[in-house]
């Protein structure tokens, strides 16, 4: 809007008539206050040519336009937002020169990290700026004559000293005063003391925007209903932020986000309160933050709502909810906790439609981010999708298909990517014919209880690093489990121990054969049931060539309890066993590869060491070759997202490595407080 469209008279009369409104005729105000609200005007009689015109004079320069037609309407203004009590009008100006030195004070906080609006704000706002404060709550206001729009607008400079924040900028003087209207709307909006409603035209306008808003954020259409929501917001409007946080948070913005008024309301309450426990678990806040924010809800929840955030952090939360919607919830739990992140999520969201809100400021299963298993599950980019399909009372248009987030196959393990900073190293077995939950039968370690609760990757490398004991020789793996394609199961290890090519034993027969208990690779007692099938291990390592580590791949299948082929890269070195399909032949893989392993006689030592891992592309073709021809051969994948992302059943495999031989040595380290030894080097004799 160009300054000669809009209309001061009306924009200034509607502030004073909503503020005058806005007391109890009894309410005992300043004197000053009083008179403005029996005349039903904030502002001064009109500023008249000669008095703008001397003003411009005395400061050598013409106003900027919008505070030059204020200046026709209004020669200052009283209560402009809550913190500036007088506006300058004609009679009131000079230079500011930073007499007292805050300037100088901001330039010495200003370090390599500042933005450079952060800067120019600093230097500007007090070298030669005209004030606009003249009476505050220690708030400064200031025009800058060096800050100009292509329209000759000034930038207005707000500070408010006490906020601890850098200052404000506005492009115009107008912008800051539509800005000032809308923080009083807030502060009366929200005052909790006010003798009388705050209802005029604006708020019943706006309330009617808010309602619209809800309506079409149902009807899937948020990208329209969060802009009205924000706005709504900024003058403080009921349900507007409790609506709008809902969107945020399932476009993964939870700043600031709590559900405004939802939290003390017996019908949401719950909800809302296991979504900000989420937040309040990852940031690792005290018990006296997660008080405060439970604060709000009704007394008889405080418990409840206390329960959700130990299931929260222990990783066992479930999001409950009644009806098709509540059953299509389980169902989708279940392919989840195996790994099948994209047929979970399109269960979720093709029942969406029969999902039904608490009540009129519920728009979206929000409590689903809180769900141990189903919260993974929603990045923003199917918080988009959610919030894009048609639900609640909008139900019946056609929710669009989900775009699958995993690869398939094996191959994305071989290159870095969104999910992995770096090539890794990695293990895993597949078993054929096997249910996942079977897996620690067939190669769990002696004494293993099963599965444990499902947990993240980063919660399953705590674990590893809380075992207090390792063994060079006892190389268990804390395995993550689920389905690996049709048919096959999966065992995957990402953090795997250094591989020892002279003790490796390769699990996949004792994966093959029948069930049993506590057996290991060198132990197939065959004493559990069940029938054999195939399996297979993969182990690789991409090595630091560049420093003597040759890059290593291992792949070994099994059927029935019995090795049937298998082969070792491992630099320029190639080892194979048994009948090796065509498809599957190291020298057509990692021929070219495995010729071109040497080190870099020049490279740095000190060089990082991830980069070192993606410095050899040649092995890094042949491995992602290698898992494509394991993929094809065997109609196999592994689940990308469900490993990085997900949360997944784990078990304790046995050992990958056979126990020590007569006169080998091995070493155990302990972890924690001990009281005698961490470390012990142990000669074990025939």
């Amino acid at each position: 809007m160009t300054e000669a469209a809009f209309n001061w008279p009306s924009f200034l009369q509607r502030w004073s008539d909503e503020w005058a409104d806005s007391w109890a005729p009894d309410e005992a105000l300043d004197e000053a206050d009083e008179e403005a609200r029996r005349a039903r005007w904030l502002g001064f009689a009109p500023a008249s040519a000669e008095r703008i015109a001397a003003l411009e004079e005395r400061l050598g320069c013409p106003l900027p336009p919008s505070y030059r037609s204020f200046l026709e309407v209004s020669d200052g203004w009283r209560n402009a937002g809550g913190f500036v009590y007088v506006l300058a009008g004609t009679e009131s100006h000079g230079w500011q020169e930073d007499e007292v030195g805050i300037g100088e004070m901001y330039r010495e906080e200003l370090d390599e990290d500042s933005t450079e609006e952060e800067i120019r704000l600093v230097e500007d706002m007090w070298d030669r700026t005209l004030p606009l404060d003249v009476e505050s709550d220690a708030t400064y206001v200031m025009l800058n004559p060096g800050d100009v729009g292509a329209d000759g607008e000034w930038a207005v400079y707000c500070y408010r000293t006490w906020a601890g924040e850098m200052p404000e900028r506005y492009a115009s003087f107008r912008e800051f005063m539509a800005e000032m209207y809308r923080e009083f709307h807030h502060l009366r909006a929200g005052d909790p003391g006010s003798a009388t409603e705050f209802v005029n035209a604006t708020t019943r306008e706006l309330d009617a925007v808010v309602e619209q808003a809800r309506c079409d954020a149902l009807a899937g259409e948020y990208r329209r209903a969060e802009d009205a929501l924000a706005e709504a917001v900024e003058y403080g409007r009921p349900r507007a932020a409790a609506l709008r946080d809902q969107i945020r948070w399932l476009l993964g913005d939870s700043y600031l986000a709590g559900f405004d008024g939802l939290t003390d309301d017996p019908v949401y309450a719950l909800e809302m309160l296991s979504v900000l426990a989420v937040g309040h678990v990852e940031r690792s806040h005290d018990d006296a933050v997660w008080a405060y924010t439970v604060r709000p809800a009704p007394d008889d929840l405080h418990e409840a709502a206390d329960e959700i955030r130990r299931q929260v952090g222990a990783g066992t939360f479930r999001y409950v909810t009644s009806g098709p919607f509540g059953d299509a919830l389980d169902e989708a739990r279940e392919l989840a906790r195996w790994g099948e992140a994209d047929a979970a999520w399109r269960t979720v969201l093709a029942a969406l439609p029969q999902w039904r809100p608490l009540g009129p400021c519920h728009l979206a299963p929000i409590g689903l981010l809180a769900d141990a298993l189903l919260g993974p599950l929603l990045t923003p980019e199917r918080g988009r999708e959610l919030l894009a399909a048609p639900r609640g009372e909008a139900a019946g248009g056609e929710v669009a298909a989900p775009v699958d987030l995993e690869p398939g196959g094996l191959d994305w393990l071989a290159a870095p990517g969104p999910h992995r900073t770096s090539r890794e190293a990695y293990r895993f077995i597949l078993v054929e014919s096997a249910h996942p939950a079977e897996l620690p039968d067939r190669v769990g370690a002696e004494g293993s209880s099963g599965l444990n609760t499902p947990m993240t990757a980063c919660e399953t490398q705590t674990t590893l690093l809380n075992r207090g004991e390792t063994s060079s020789y006892d190389d268990k793996a804390l395995a993550s489990v689920g389905r690996a394609g049709s048919g096959w199961s999966f065992a995957f290890d990402g953090q795997p121990s250094p591989f020892d090519e002279q003790r490796f034993v390769s699990p996949a027969a004792a994966a093959s054969g029948p069930g049993h208990s506590g057996s290991g690779p060198g132990s197939r007692s065959g004493s559990g049931s069940g029938s054999g099938s195939r399996a297979m291990v993969v182990w690789s390592d991409p090595g630091l060539p560049h420093h003597g580590s040759p890059a290593l791949f291992h792949f070994s299948l099994a059927e029935n309890g019995e090795e049937r082929y298998a082969f070792t890269v491992h630099g320029s070195t190639i080892r194979r066993s048994g009948e090796i399909p065509p498809a599957l032949d190291p020298d057509r893989l990692f021929g070219n590869a495995a010729a071109d392993t040497s080190a870099d006689p020049d490279a740095d030592p000190d060089a990082d060491s991830n980069a070192d891992r993606d410095a050899d592309p040649a092995a890094a073709r042949a491995e992602q070759h290698a898992l494509e021809a394991i993929a094809t051969e065997f109609g196999v994948s592994l689940p990308r997202f469900a490993l990085t992302h997900g949360r997944l059943h784990t078990f304790q495999t046995c050992s990958w490595t056979r126990p020590p031989g007569p006169g080998e040595t091995y070493m155990t380290v302990t972890l924690g407080q001990v009281d005698e030894t961490i470390a012990r080097m142990t000669d074990l004799q025939s």
